[in-house]
């Protein structure tokens, strides 16, 4: 049988919500989608997640959530780290470290789906653990029944993100990348079953530096003088790949990239306002 994941790329702030808000449901139907994993540690004004955005994306559709370096900028959202059984923090962060290394979801169909975060360690903050010897670890604390595990490489570099891909390759179903906001076209599946893509891309404003205010990260840019890196409003969309499984294997059948453009809403501000950014 087969199962279709969905996988959304770092959600921005407001426009991410919004575009998320408008078009989730429709692509879950239009692509069969049976599970849906997102990665939301940009969700609230461009860094971390709160309880409040959290229960949003469970509204919205989402079933399974990975965080990044960013995990902890919103502090009051530990006590969900702690307690939710469908979000993870980074697997490579201290063991001490609020939040859990594996997140299972079970399928309408029966197949459960594991999800893990990784992070990077070049050009990255806070400095982590070996990813790779990280995920050979995460990977015996996965239930043995769980055929379908993805892998959320949260990283800078595209070296780090490809060898991920490589070390996993016949070990878990998908290695996707996030973090840089810029979706590859480098989708594939690799010799042994692995999927894989470098990135997933941003799901938020596209009229923007990577989310943010075009005229704020320039003056930044250009001058060296701090600036508030602001969330954009302008081009919202969604992106992310679809791709299925077999449940039998784990192994990867299809991968395919989507980007959805969302309707540009004349006043950002309004939507989520109690929210922020």
């Amino acid at each position: 049988m087969r199962i279709n994941l969905l996988c959304i790329g770092d959600v921005v702030g407001r426009p991410g919500r919004y575009v998320l808000s408008q078009t989730l449901t429709n692509l879950i139907a239009q692509h069969e989608i049976h599970c849906v994993i997102c990665n939301a540690e940009n969700i609230a004004a461009g860094s971390g997640l709160t309880p409040q955005l959290y229960d949003k994306l469970l509204r919205y559709g989402v079933n399974l959530i990975t965080l990044g370096d960013h995990v902890y900028r919103k502090m009051d959202i530990i006590p969900v780290l702690e307690k939710a059984d469908n979000i993870v923090r980074p697997a490579n962060y201290p063991p001490t470290s609020p939040g859990r290394n594996v997140a299972i979801y079970q399928t309408r169909l029966g197949p459960r789906v594991a999800v893990v975060s990784i992070v990077g360690r070049l050009y990255m903050r806070p400095q982590a653990d070996c990813p790779y010897r990280t995920a050979d670890e995460v990977l015996r604390q996965v239930p043995s029944d769980v055929r379908i595990v993805v892998i959320d490489m949260h990283a800078e570099a595209t070296s780090e993100k490809v060898a991920m891909g490589w070390h996993l390759d016949g070990r878990v179903s998908l290695v996707f990348g996030t973090h840089t906001h810029v979706q590859t076209a480098d989708e594939t599946i690799l010799p042994d079953g692995t999927a894989y893509i470098t990135d997933l891309g941003m799901t938020g404003p596209y009229r923007s530096i990577l989310g943010r205010r075009k005229d704020r990260v320039l003056k930044h840019f250009m001058t060296n003088l701090p600036a508030p890196f602001d969330v954009a409003t302008g081009d919202p969309r969604l992106c992310g790949i679809v791709v299925g499984v077999d449940d039998q294997t784990g192994r990867a059948v299809e991968i395919k990239r989507i980007c959805v453009a969302g309707t540009d809403l004349e006043d950002m501000e309004s939507f989520d306002s109690n929210e922020g950014q």
